[in-house]
């Protein structure tokens, strides 16, 4: 292999390794979130969607996906799946009327508290073996705020 291509052993690069331990850590929390018939992509959107009705009434699709860093196709196909599964529903925007609000039901807001509950147990157990927690938590802030 040319050296000039792969300078770096995948072991000392950094990109590599956030990629796998993303992986890793995905793995877990779909398997802790299938407990409640949840996936992770599903339970990031949900609890998105909760996070921004503490603040509004009318929670866009749009205002999901920017809040989550996710594309706005994908958070349409998992919206659309959520309220098939009866977790959320969707009525005409107040003010604009090309938007849909989207809300919980009450069986999405039972099912984000369960959600919750094992999903931090997961995350606890997950970086317990990280040396700096809050170190990691605000190198990962610097990041999302420098792009």
């Amino acid at each position: 292999m040319n050296k000039d291509i792969n300078p770096k052993e995948p072991n000392n690069n950094i990109g590599y390794l956030l990629w796998q331990t993303t992986m890793l850590w995905q793995r877990q929390m779909n398997n802790v979130l299938s407990k409640v018939e949840l996936t992770h992509t599903q339970f990031v959107i949900l609890a998105s969607l909760g996070w921004l009705l503490k603040k509004s009434n009318n929670v866009t699709q749009k205002e999901i996906a920017h809040f989550s860093k996710t594309d706005r196709m994908m958070v349409s196909k998992i919206l659309r799946t959520l309220q098939k599964n009866e977790l959320i529903d969707r009525k005409e925007h107040e003010t604009d009327t090309r938007a849909k609000c989207v809300f919980l039901t009450e069986k999405g807001k039972n099912t984000l508290q369960k959600a919750f509950k094992v999903k931090v147990h997961a995350n606890n157990e997950f970086f317990s073996n990280l040396p700096d927690q809050e170190r990691f938590m605000n190198d990962l802030k610097h990041i999302l705020t420098q792009q």
